[in-house]
């Protein structure tokens, strides 16, 4: 099967630095997430983002809020082609015919005529038939040129493998919770072996609210291992981690509507944590997740409408 370019990084100055997805596509390693961003800051986050170099952004239907990424990067006076859009299809979307419509919806929102990285929100495995014929909209999209490539989030091995039994196309990105506390080896393991690249949201431990999940979570960025390899850099925890994840050949898309720190998050092309260093930060997972467990059914979650365009 095709694979990805995950070696670790050979010259850590890069700020352009690009993984080469399983159908030869291009995509910057560090993105700006704008999950739980609201609509009335996205703009502005996405405009400082790109101003401040990045070149991917990574939103979702399920979000509410690609109108105002359309916005941010149309502002951003850069040209469309610069910009690596990644969305995403929301479960009351799945199947056939409505995935197809997702794809209208979101390009009519994000007022665009094609996307970069489409990709499904969630296994839903409860109703995993519709998850497959979803993803064979993605096909079809990928097939017409609507979408430069196609993906997953959420999915574990399990998934993967019914995915991969029942459809054609490789996905070329899964996106899961990954942190030093929640690294998922197994997942990261299977897409490997499939050369799909893992995308990590939450990528420093920075998931917020989800009720019913996580309570007692400790804070990643208050740990102290990652506080003493931050300290010997002179960088920031969430720098150390951003680093942690890059090194290992892992795309990362950190969420911050904070000009300031949207910066700071971007700033890791310049240093180079040591083998001592990663196998520090490996040691601390601790197996929990933090985000809601994906073979988990939330009928009324995953029922919510996506509006028009």
């Amino acid at each position: 099967m095709p694979s990805h370019n995950c070696a670790p990084l050979n010259t850590v100055k890069d700020m352009d630095m690009k993984l080469t997805l399983n159908n030869g596509i291009p995509m910057p390693a560090l993105g700006l997430g704008v999950f739980q961003s609201a609509p009335e800051q996205t703009t502005a986050a996405v405009e400082a983002a790109l101003a401040a170099g990045y070149r991917h952004i990574d939103t979702a239907a399920a979000y509410g809020n690609e109108r105002e990424v359309g916005e941010g990067i149309r502002r951003s006076g850069l040209d469309r082609s610069e910009v690596l859009i990644e969305t995403k299809v929301w479960v009351s979307d799945y199947g056939y015919d409505q995935a197809l419509h997702a794809w209208d919806k979101a390009t009519g929102k994000l007022g665009v005529e094609y996307l970069d990285l489409f990709i499904l929100h969630q296994p839903a495995p409860d109703r995993f038939e519709r998850t497959i014929a979803a993803y064979r909209a993605l096909e079809t999209l990928l097939a017409e040129g609507r979408v430069r490539a196609i993906g997953v989030s959420n999915f574990m091995p399990h998934h993967l493998k019914q995915l991969l039994d029942s459809t054609d196309v490789v996905p070329a990105v899964n996106q899961i919770e990954l942190h030093p506390y929640f690294a998922q080896r197994d997942v990261q393991a299977m897409d490997a072996e499939h050369g799909i690249l893992t995308q990590a949201w939450s990528p420093i431990g920075g998931i917020t609210f989800y009720p019913g999940w996580g309570e007692n979570r400790r804070n990643v960025m208050r740990d102290p291992a990652i506080a003493a390899v931050a300290r010997a850099h002179g960088k920031t925890p969430a720098q150390v981690m951003l680093r942690w994840h890059l090194q290992q050949g892992r795309s990362a898309i950190p969420k911050s509507t904070t000009p300031a720190r949207i910066a700071e998050n971007f700033d890791v092309f310049d240093f180079e944590l040591s083998a001592e260093d990663i196998a520090a930060i490996d040691a601390l997972g601790t197996g929990v997740r933090s985000g809601p467990d994906p073979d988990e059914a939330r009928t009324e979650r995953f029922a919510m409408p996506i509006p028009e365009a």
